[in-house]
Formats: C-alpha cells, structure tokens, sequence
C-alpha cells in the first residue's frame, strides 16, 4: 500500500513540475506583420466609357437614278476612288434615241422661228407704208414670238434628255474608299420607288463615332461645362479629350472631341445620341466598327483612392481595416464609388493621412496589434510620370 502512495505521489510531483516547466516557457506570440497604405486626398477625374459604332466622315450611297440594265463595272472593290471616278455604267440606247428625237424637235422648232423672222422681216416695212393692216403685222410678231419659245422649249427638253443619259455613267460623289459592289453586270437597276443600292463610298481620313449617353450622365455633363463657362475656363468639348478603345483592349493613339449632340433625349430609352470625331490618317479605322468611347464626366475635388484589395465586401457592405493609435487594428464602414484602375473611390468613411491595411486582411481583426510598414501603391498615370 505505501509502494502506491509513493508511485502516486511521484508521478504527482513530475506532472506538477512539467507544468511549472511549461508556463515558464510560454511567452505571448509576436504581433502580426501587415503593410499599409497612407491615403492621400487628390483631384479624382471620373471617366466613363460608352460602346459606340464607327461611321465614315462621309458615307455616300451609290445608286442609279434612271433604270437600266447594268452594263460595266469600273472599279477594284475596297479599294480608294477620286472624286468624279467613273464607278458603273448603264445600258444607253434607249436615252440616246430620245437625246436624237430631242434634237429633232429643236432643229424643228428653230426652222419655224426662222420663217416667222423671215415673214415678220418682210411684212415690217408693209406695214410702215400701210401695205398692210396692223393686225397682220401683230400676227406676225405673235408668230416670231411663239417660235422663239418653242425653240426655248425644245432646247429645254433636249437638256432634260441629256442629263437622263448623262445618268447611265455613274460616277463617284467624293474620293473615299469604295465596298464590294450590290449589284452585277447584267442586272436590272434603278427601279423605283425602291432602287438597288450599288454601293457605298466612304470618306475615313477622319471617322465619325456614336454613342449614347444617359440621360442623368447629360445633366452632370451640362451642368458642368456651365459652370466652367461661368468660371471663364476652356469649354472641355473644343478639347480633344475622348480615348477609343478598340475591340481588342488597344487604346486608339488618337484622342477625338464631341462635335455634335442630338437635338432631343429618346423617350423610349432615355438616352442622348453624342457624336465624336476622331483623326484617322492611317485608315485603321474603318465604318461599322464598334469601339469604346472613353471620356471624363466629372472631376472629384480631395478624392480618397486605396487600392482594391484592401477593401472588404460582405453582403454589399463594404469596409476596411484602419491602423489606430498604439498601432491597433480598427474595422471602418466604407461607401464606395466607381473603380479607377485598380483603386477605389472612397465617398465616404476615410480621409486622408489614414493607414489602411493593404496586405496580411487574413492576420487581422477589430483590435488586433500589429506590426506595420507603409507600402507606396502609385496609379499607372502616376508611374508614367
């Protein structure tokens, strides 16, 4: 029995002993590392982009003006035209027969103004010696008279004629760069009301880009350039300051300016049509493209931008954590506005001069101490500079 009681007691003392051992060993564990970021108050632009479509500076459709059958082609499809560059021609015969019968009628028409000039020529001094009454002499000058419209009239019908066969030569309106035909030789065109539509010229040293705004984005844009004219400073739409972003990410190297906005706002949709003109002379750009058309709407004064992942969302709440006073981790409530490159506007919850954490969210909460060191996170304009 005292064998047990010392046994007992023995593994008594040890268990005491390495628990004694254990408390002294232990020390507290050291504050988690973080990197922060200092928040600094700047003049935020807000840009917004828009999906547009691509227009020529001149989109001229091309169609026959008197019916025919389609008898040449004078062109390379896709390729540039000049001005008055003979494009199509049409079947002539029949405008050529009715330019001769024209010119019959003239021929007609002057050999009766010659006999009445040659009667009224003749009756004249009859007259003058009373040979003749004076109304044979009125007749007579009547008669001149109604010759010399008649030849007016001819005259007039014959141009009519020529100008119809003037139109079975199609040339082209501008110099552009011309489509792929819609019509073949040997096609009948130029039937009305509907005719065929043969081609489309297109003018695209300069392009044109259309895009719709709302109408809410016209209102902040208008009141804007207001208070900018009040202010007596450059009205932003004489700048070119609109970027096009093309289907395939690439920014477009050359910056366009609005020069026109629709007369009215679309019921239906509420939209606002804008048109924006872009220099083109590399012809890289080419009508019914579609691009982004990215323009700045607004200007926020002592912004706050911090990077994205620092933000932290939950059920669309959105917060941060704040380095405090005794380097202690602080959770504030965040309202957010649009996203500029990797950063995010803060609109409300922060201001400027305050650390908010930017790597090691998964080490901290509300009241945790840390060990930080501030990280500098430029924006890309920043590191072009």
């Amino acid at each position: 029995m005292k064998k047990i009681e010392m046994i007992f007691i023995g593994f008594l003392f040890v268990t005491l002993f390495s628990c004694v051992a254990k408390e002294e060993t232990e020390q507290p564990p050291p504050s988690p590392k973080v990197t922060v970021y200092e928040t600094v108050a700047r003049e935020v632009p807000i840009y917004q982009e828009f999906v547009g479509q691509v227009y020529g500076f001149k989109d001229i459709g091309i169609s026959a003006r008197v019916e025919g059958y389609l008898e040449g082609i004078h062109f390379e499809e896709g390729f540039p035209v000049k001005k008055g560059a003979l494009l199509y021609t049409l079947e002539s015969q029949q405008f050529e027969a009715v330019v001769a019968a024209k010119m019959s009628g003239v021929a007609a028409a002057e050999t009766i103004k010659t006999e009445a000039q040659t009667y009224l020529n003749r009756i004249k001094p009859l007259a003058k010696e009373k040979a003749v009454s004076q109304s044979d002499l009125d007749s007579a000058v009547a008669q001149y008279e109604v010759g010399i419209s008649q030849v007016k009239a001819a005259k007039a019908n014959l141009r009519a004629a020529k100008i119809q066969l003037g139109y079975t030569k199609v040339y082209s309106p501008i110099s552009g760069i011309i489509g792929k035909t819609k019509a073949k030789v040997g096609d009948f065109v130029g039937r009305q009301p509907s005719p065929i539509l043969l081609n489309t010229v297109s003018r695209i040293d300069t392009v044109l880009v259309q895009f719709f705004i709302t109408e809410s984005q016209y209102l902040m844009f208008m009141r804007r350039h207001l208070e900018q004219n009040d202010k007596g400073q450059v009205d932003e739409v004489e700048k070119a300051n609109l970027e096009l972003i093309l289907s395939d990410g690439s920014i477009y190297k050359h910056k366009g300016k609005a020069d026109f906005i629709n007369r009215e706002v679309d019921p239906q949709t509420g939209a606002l049509l804008i048109q924006a003109s872009f220099p083109n002379p590399d012809e890289l750009l080419r009508p019914g493209q579609f691009a982004k058309v990215k323009g700045e709407i607004a200007v926020v004064k002592d912004g706050i931008l911090i990077p994205q992942r620092c933000v932290v969302e939950l059920q669309g709440t959105f917060s941060v954590y704040v380095l405090g006073a005794e380097n202690k981790i602080q959770m504030k409530e965040v309202k957010v506005g649009p996203k500029i490159e990797s950063f995010w506007l803060i609109r409300e919850g922060l201001k400027a001069g305050e650390k908010v954490v930017y790597e090691g969210l998964q080490k901290v909460k509300d009241g945790t101490v840390v060990e930080a060191k501030v990280v500098d996170v430029p924006l890309k304009d920043e590191e072009k500079k």
